[in-house]
């Protein structure tokens, strides 16, 4: 199984930006799909943005369009989420995870079989 840590959250400003990474360890995970999800206060966890590691196809929630980038560094087995144009509706604690889903699945957070800790994103108005 797949460990993760993500980091680089914080608080940003309207308008701010914010990379988050995710450091993945344990077995071979170049196979998986690598997802963000976030969740707000009150709010379902939803999906983000997704990137099959081995290919780098990638799919993006309709809000994320524009302003998300995913990405990995292989070298560095670490996962992005480039994040620009913030809004204080993107608040929340994000989440990478990782799972051999199928892609046609990827947006369901129940296909993922490894999930770090979480951190949290705060934009202020």
């Amino acid at each position: 199984q797949v460990q993760l840590v993500e980091s680089g959250g914080g608080v940003v400003q309207a308008g701010g930006s914010l990379r988050l990474s995710c450091a993945a360890s344990g077995r071979a995970f170049s196979r998986y799909v690598l997802a963000w999800f976030r969740q707000a206060p009150g709010k379902e966890r939803e999906f983000v943005a997704a990137l099959r590691w081995s290919v780098s196809n990638t799919r993006y929630a309709d809000f994320a369009k524009g302003r998300f980038v995913i990405s990995t560094d292989n070298a560095k087995n670490t996962g992005y989420l480039q994040m620009k144009s913030l809004q204080p509706e993107d608040t929340a604690v994000y989440y990478c995870a990782a799972g051999n889903t199928i892609w046609g699945n990827i947006e369901n957070a129940s296909g993922y079989i490894s999930w770090g800790q979480g951190t949290q994103v705060t934009v202020s108005s």
